[in-house]
């Protein structure tokens, strides 16, 4: 491959990762999907677990998103690197660290952040991920809920301490 078919590669690679995480923009759940092969098999790996679904894959990131992405008050995905390995014509791989500084919906300031490893193959003309691996950072032990604000309950009364038995 010419170094020119090798950059045009990297180029349209990591413009799919990051259109696919613009979290500024609607559908996200949808376009994340839209990384993955509606037919070809795919392998990830995530929190301990590997899947080779896309349905299992498909209910992780609506969950992920219906859970977390959306109580994520203004978020920004932020990719601090990306690096691109183009294997081939149709081929790359991708290794990038990554960090989304939002607000929790009690307004608290929280980022999450993580890497990810993935294969992308160019499948019907669409850069895809056959491949990936995600990994979170953990969470320190004092970090901001990400639960929704709770409804209002009323207030207990306060208890009778003279009372007696």
């Amino acid at each position: 491959m010419s170094e020119k078919q090798e950059s045009q590669v990297r180029s349209e690679v990591q413009t799919a990762l990051r259109e696919a995480y613009d979290l500024s923009k609607v559908d996200v759940a949808q376009r994340m999907l839209a990384l993955y092969p509606k037919s070809a098999r795919v392998v990830s790996a995530s929190a301990g677990r590997v899947t080779i679904s896309r349905d299992t894959l498909e209910m992780g990131i609506n969950w992920f998103w219906e859970n977390v992405g959306s109580n994520m008050q203004n978020p920004q995905w932020i990719w601090d690197a990306m690096y691109v390995d183009v294997l081939s014509p149709t081929r790359a791989v991708v290794t990038g660290a990554y960090h989304i500084p939002h607000k929790t919906p009690r307004g608290q300031d929280h980022v999450i952040t993580g890497a990810m490893t993935a294969v992308f193959a160019k499948i019907d003309g669409q850069w895809s991920i056959i491949q990936e691996h995600l990994s979170d950072a953990p969470q320190p032990p004092d970090a901001p809920s990400m639960d929704p604000v709770p409804p209002s309950a009323p207030a207990a009364p306060p208890a009778n301490r003279n009372k007696t038995p």
